[in-house]
């Protein structure tokens, strides 16, 4: 399967399955891969809960 960057998932939702979206997430928090990664594991993938947990925007 492609790697379709015009279908994307949820905004409000994180998914750390495709690289682009990796890279899209960490430069929209300021945070590096595995600060990302380790908040998703904390929190879940919401974007809301990922914030609040880097305390960031």
């Amino acid at each position: 399967m492609s790697d379709d960057k015009n279908h994307t998932g949820s905004p409000d939702r994180i998914s750390l399955g495709e690289d682009h979206e990796i890279r899209d997430w960490t430069t929209s928090l300021g945070v590096s891969e595995s600060e990302l990664r380790e908040a998703v594991d904390a929190v879940g993938n919401s974007a809301g809960k990922v914030r609040e947990y880097l305390k960031v925007g």
